[in-house]
């Protein structure tokens, strides 16, 4: 594979739209193109930066700015996902036993991403950390007798282990009306119920930290092109990529080139990946999901809560269901988000087109597609059954959290698409669908891609170094001294290593501010 960092740059030459066929293509050469002004192509760029100051970066944006798709706060829940509270994240086994290997995993991940972000602020890359990441309680709550002891077995585990030791936990209503007196309010408990907290969760800005980072990344004269929508990626007949790139302001057509490009589009990647022909592109598809939430900004209702507290999904629903209430700071006015309920529309983002899906669908993802279709009968019925539900419905739902909740305080508002990945696998056969983040990249690493959704953005630091491993293993090795400046749990396994997790722990909240003061309530 050939060195990324030996790439000659160019002037970049525009041709107009309706006279592309009569004028020979040229190329502005880059050393790196990053497609998407999310939180993936802000991280992924800040640590190339980082680590290969000289390497020239370019960047395509669709939109105006950066983080208005997937990383916008009002289209990403914001919960900064450590595995603090969200039951999904581990499983009881059949003999009884908890396994919490994927909230290890995830929790790692996240302490990952707040250590890089640490590093930004303690060098003066990005400031003021407190416009995007606030400190917040986070609570798992359970009714009923079986889920209950689900919850205290999940506690007994997952506290004795150092990542999350100052895990609490109480079946007393008294404690329980101390930690969420919004929910314990006018509640009749006729059955048992438990709550998990631990202080140390976190709300995350996403929109506000991706538009720091992106200045960031302009101050180190990264070429950020916004209103710029790609429209082609084709292989060169040098090995490179050839990226074509429509000027929505001039109406015009660029070409670029680089040996490395990172697809970062949000739900738009798919498209993208499915336009470079990659054998690794082949036999994935997408299935498009819109969340909805439930937002009350009634201040007598929203200072009573202070938390982000997690419930279990019903029987039969899919994890990305999994209903929480969550208290938000958003351009300084603070409101509670309840949900997520399910929405559907054929487009891949929020700006995006009706025919998003059906473009999705080629010969080389037929079967698979059909066969998620199958498959996933009982998902297009809950789907469905959400789509048509009424907010009296919704309402009720929201009951089984505050009981007393007024229906004129609270609003419906439709938050972000999220495509989730459909594909073969050894283990679901074709047509799996995958929950979570997934990396796409080519044999030789000159291009990779980000699909999927949650955990997403609050793993964006590990999935990136993923990227950095499979596309760069050449450089790995050197660069590892300054890997670990910037992150020093890489490579390590936090859950051994106890007096890492207090020292990083201690330095974040330093260095990102992360005082158990309460919210400042508008």
């Amino acid at each position: 594979m050939c060195n990324r960092a030996e790439q000659p740059a160019a002037t970049s030459t525009l041709y107009n739209v309706g006279s592309l066929k009569e004028m020979s293509k040229q190329h502005s050469k880059t050393d790196v193109i990053l497609i998407g002004a999310g939180i993936m192509s802000a991280t992924l760029g800040s640590l190339l930066k980082e680590l290969t100051p000289g390497w020239k970066v370019r960047v395509f944006e669709k939109l105006e700015s950066a983080g208005e798709e997937s990383s916008n706060v009002w289209n990403n829940a914001g919960t900064g996902h450590a595995a603090l509270c969200e039951l999904n994240y581990t499983k009881e086994k059949p003999d009884g036993t908890i396994d919490m290997t994927k909230a290890i995993k995830v929790n790692e991940q996240f302490q990952e991403s707040q250590q890089f972000w640490s590093y930004l602020v303690k060098r003066r890359l990005i400031e003021n950390p407190r416009d995007f990441i606030l400190a917040l309680p986070h609570l798992s709550f359970v009714r009923g007798k079986e889920n209950v002891e689900f919850l205290r077995k999940r506690f007994t585990t997952m506290s004795s282990n150092p990542l999350f030791k100052d895990m609490e936990f109480t079946d007393n209503p008294e404690k329980l009306k101390e930690w969420i007196p919004l929910m314990m309010e006018e509640r009749k408990v006729t059955e048992p119920i438990a709550a998990t907290k631990i202080d140390a969760g976190t709300d995350v800005n996403f929109g506000i930290l991706t538009r720091k980072m992106f200045e960031h990344l302009e101050n180190e004269d990264v070429e950020v092109n916004y209103k710029h929508s790609v429209k082609d990626i084709k292989r060169a007949s040098d090995g490179s990529w050839e990226v074509k790139v429509h000027d929505l302001v001039e109406d015009k057509i660029e070409y670029h080139s680089a040996n490395f490009v990172f697809i970062g589009g949000g739900g738009g990647s798919l498209h993208l990946l499915q336009k470079t022909g990659i054998p690794e592109s082949k036999k994935v598809g997408g299935f498009p999901v819109s969340g909805q939430f439930m937002v009350c900004k009634n201040p007598d209702v929203v200072k009573a809560h202070h938390a982000k507290v997690y419930g279990k999904a019903d029987v039969g629903a899919p994890p990305m269901s999994v209903p929480h209430l969550d208290t938000r700071l958003i351009d300084g006015q603070s409101s509670l988000l309840f949900g997520p309920f399910a929405g559907f529309s054929p487009k891949f983002l929020v700006k995006g087109s009706l025919f998003d899906l059906m473009r999705s669908v080629n010969k080389d993802n037929l079967v698979t597609m059909v066969m998620a279709g199958v498959k996933n009968a009982s998902l297009t019925k809950y789907l469905i059954e959400q789509v048509i539900q009424s907010k009296d419905k919704r309402m009720e739902e929201l009951r089984k959290f505050i009981p007393n909740a007024k229906s004129e305080d609270w609003d419906l508002v439709t938050a972000g698409q999220r495509v989730q990945v459909i594909k073969d696998t050894k283990e679901g056969g074709k047509g799996t669908l995958q929950f979570g983040t997934e990396v796409v990249t080519s044999a030789d690493g000159s291009i990779a891609a980000l699909l999927g959704a949650s955990p997403g953005a609050s793993t964006a630091v590990s999935v990136m170094f993923e990227v950095l491993e499979r596309c760069f293993p050449q450089h790995v090795k050197e660069w590892e001294p300054k890997i670990r400046e910037m992150v020093p749990s890489y490579g390590k396994k936090l859950s051994e290593h106890p007096e890492l997790i207090e020292e990083i722990r201690s330095s974040a909240a330093r260095t990102l501010d992360l005082s158990k003061k309460k919210l400042v309530f508008s």
